[in-house]
C-alpha cells in the first residue's frame, strides 16, 4: 500500500513562482502568430540565442548558439526570431512581481522571472492559492507560470521543477501533498546538478563521491559535505531534508536586469520614508551596475500594500526611459525618488518596494565619457546639474523623445546603440508603439 499524502495545519510555506520561457512568453503576449511555433530571442547586437521556446528546444537549438547557425531554420521550420526587447521584458517582469506580492505574506524577487513568496494556511489552502496565482497571472498579464511549494526554498525550487516537467499537474506542485514514495522516486531520477545552487564543477566532485542524484545528496551527511565542500552546500543538504536555513536571497542580476526589491519590516506611510527607501534601493542597484561595468537605459519603481491589509490597497509602479544609459547613482536616485513620490499615497501602509534597472549595455551615455578634460568650472557644473534636472522632468512628463542633451536629443539612435534588427514593439512602455486594436 502506498503512503498517504502529507497534510499539515496552518504554517508558513515557501513558494517559488517562475515564468516559463520568460523572454519568449513576453513576446507571445501581443503576437499570437508566435504561439505553437519555434521562437528564439537573441542577445545584444543579435549575436547569439539567449532564450528559446519549447518548440525551438525540440529543434535542437542550444542557448548560446550563434544566430547565423540558426538563420536557415527561419524558412525550413518557420522559426521566429526576435531581438532582446528589454523595455518590454522589464515592464512585464515588474507587473508579474507586483501581482505576486499581493498573494504572499513576504516576497523576495530572485531574478527577472522568479520570485519566492510566503504562503500561510493549510496545505489545501496553499494549493488553492497557488492555483489562483497561476490563473491571475495568466488572465491579467498573459504569461504562463509554474508554482512550486514546499517547506524550504531549495525544496520549493525542486517542486517548481516537478511542476514544469509534469503537464498533468497544470503548473502547480505542492511537494508535501505528494506521496513521499513518489517524491523519493523522482529525487532518485533527477541529477544532483539540478538542485538549486549545485553547479557543474560541484556536481563532478559529488560524482567522485558516488553522489549523482538528488536523493543521494539528500542522504549525505551534512557535516561531511561541509568538510569537503562548503557551508553553502551543507545548507542545501539540510534544506533538502526540510530544515529551513537559507535566509533572504540577494536579488541577482542577469543579462536583462538588475533588481533590488524588499519587503519592509515595518510599513512605510510617508513620502519622506518612501524617498529614503527609493534612494537606498537605487544606490544599491547603481552600485551593482558599476561592479559589473554596465549601464542602464530603463528604470522601474514599484511599491505595494499587503494583500491582507484591511485599509485601502495601492500598487504604484512606473517605468522611466532614461535620457542616456547611465549608472550614475545621483541621476538614478533622483529619478527613482521623483517617480515614486508622484505615485504613492501618503497614509497608506506600503509593505514592499523596489527599483529595477534594465535595458543594460556596456556602453555609457555621453556624460559618462566626460573625463573632465574640458576644464569646466564649478559654475558650469552647477548649470549642468540644473539642465540635467530640467531634462529629467520634461522626459518624465512628456517622454524621453521630447527632449535630450547632445546625441540624446536626436531622433536617430546614437552609433553605440545595440543592433536589434528583429525587435518587437515596446507595447507597454512607448506611446508610439502601443498595441492597436481594430474592430
Amino acid at each position: 500500500m502506498s503512503a498517504e499524502p502529507r497534510t499539515s495545519g496552518h504554517s508558513d510555506h515557501v513558494a517559488l513562482v517562475d515564468v516559463n520561457n520568460f523572454y519568449v512568453s513576453c513576446e507571445r503576449i501581443f503576437d499570437y502568430s508566435l504561439r505553437n511555433r519555434p521562437v528564439v530571442v537573441l542577445s545584444n547586437n543579435d549575436g547569439c540565442v539567449v532564450a528559446r521556446s519549447q518548440e525551438a528546444k525540440d529543434l535542437g537549438i542550444a542557448t548560446g548558439e550563434p544566430f547565423f547557425k540558426v538563420r536557415r531554420l527561419m524558412d525550413s521550420h518557420n522559426l521566429a526570431v526576435r531581438s532582446s526587447n528589454y523595455e518590454l521584458y522589464g515592464d512585464i517582469s515588474a507587473r508579474v512581481m507586483e501581482l505576486l506580492g499581493r498573494f504572499g505574506t513576504w516576497q523576495e524577487v530572485y531574478s527577472i522571472d522568479e520570485s519566492f513568496i510566503g504562503l500561510n494556511g493549510t496545505l489545501e489552502q496553499v494549493r488553492d492559492t497557488a492555483v489562483q496565482i497561476r490563473a491571475a497571472i495568466t488572465q491579467s498579464i498573459g504569461v504562463p507560470v509554474c508554482v512550486g511549494v514546499s517547506a524550504t526554498k531549495t525544496l520549493a525550487k525542486f517542486s517548481n521543477h516537478i511542476a514544469k516537467h509534469n503537464p498533468s499537474m497544470d503548473g502547480v506542485c505542492i511537494e508535501q501533498l505528494m506521496e513521499p514514495a513518489l517524491v523519493s522516486r523522482i529525487m532518485s531520477q533527477v541529477p544532483a546538478t539540478d538542485v538549486w545552487g549545485v553547479g557543474k564543477k560541484t556536481g563532478q566532485k559529488l560524482t567522485g563521491m558516488g553522489v549523482q542524484s538528488i536523493a543521494q545528496l539528500k542522504a549525505t551527511d551534512p557535516q561531511l559535505i561541509r568538510k569537503k565542500f562548503s557551508v553553502v552546500l551543507q545548507r542545501t543538504v539540510m534544506e533538502l531534508n526540510g530544515q529551513r536555513c537559507i535566509g533572504p536571497v540577494e536579488e541577482r542580476s542577469d543579462k536583462g536586469q538588475v533588481m533590488f526589491t524588499r519587503s519592509f519590516s515595518t510599513p512605510v506611510r510617508t513620502r519622506e520614508a518612501m524617498d529614503q527607501v527609493m534612494s537606498i534601493y537605487a544606490q544599491k542597484a547603481a552600485s551593482r551596475l558599476a561592479s559589473e561595468g554596465r549601464y542602464a537605459s530603463l528604470l522601474t519603481v514599484t511599491a505595494g500594500t499587503s494583500r491582507f491589509a484591511t485599509s485601502a490597497a495601492s500598487f504604484p509602479s512606473a517605468q522611466i526611459r532614461l535620457v542616456r544609459p547611465t549608472r550614475d547613482p545621483i541621476v538614478l536616485t533622483k529619478i527613482a525618488v521623483a517617480a515614486m513620490n508622484e505615485l504613492m499615497e501618503p497614509g497608506i501602509d506600503y509593505v514592499r518596494g523596489g527599483v529595477i534597472l534594465s535595458g543594460l549595455s556596456e556602453h555609457p551615455g555621453v556624460d559618462e565619457l566626460d573625463l573632465g578634460l574640458l576644464g569646466s568650472t564649478s559654475a558650469e557644473e552647477s548649470e549642468k546639474v540644473n539642465v540635467s534636472d530640467v531634462v529629467q522632468q520634461v522626459s518624465q512628463r512628456f517622454g524621453a523623445k521630447a527632449i535630450g542633451l547632445g546625441s540624446a536629443g536626436l531622433a536617430k539612435a546614437p552609433e553605440w546603440s545595440m543592433k536589434r534588427e528583429h525587435m518587437s514593439p515596446r507595447y507597454t512602455s512607448d506611446w508610439d508603439e502601443l498595441f492597436t486594436v481594430q474592430a
